[in-house]
């Protein structure tokens, strides 16, 4: 069976609207990830740690509930936004040890 074959014209509308909402979640994590450089960078000037436990425990939550209003698995949006964390976390680090690396620069002058 082909793509263009009758069995699979009833698809086709379908996987449009997937790929429509394909780049929308691409275009959206691209801005989750900007406004989270964002914060990593506040975080970095500030000596704060890459990771907050407590908002991370409060986002699980609310994202649990939405999770469920939505239909869905509660599961899966857990195991989404836990990779999603471990991204952001990681890049936090980055974003600390580059300004860390910088300050050692400069009090080398």
């Amino acid at each position: 069976m082909t793509s263009d074959s009758p069995a699979t014209s009833p698809l086709t509308p379908l996987r449009h609207r997937i790929d429509n909402i394909d780049a929308a979640l691409i275009y959206m994590l691209a801005e989750r990830f900007r406004c989270t450089k964002e914060v990593g960078e506040i975080k970095a000037t500030s000596q704060m740690p890459a990771c907050d436990p407590s908002r991370e425990e409060k986002q699980r939550a609310r994202l649990h509930k939405l999770a469920l209003e939505a239909g869905l698995d509660p599961e899966f949006a857990q195991k989404f936004f836990a990779f999603i964390v471990q991204e952001v976390i990681q890049n936090h680090k980055n974003i600390a040890a580059r300004h860390q690396s910088h300050a050692t620069d400069n009090t080398d002058i």
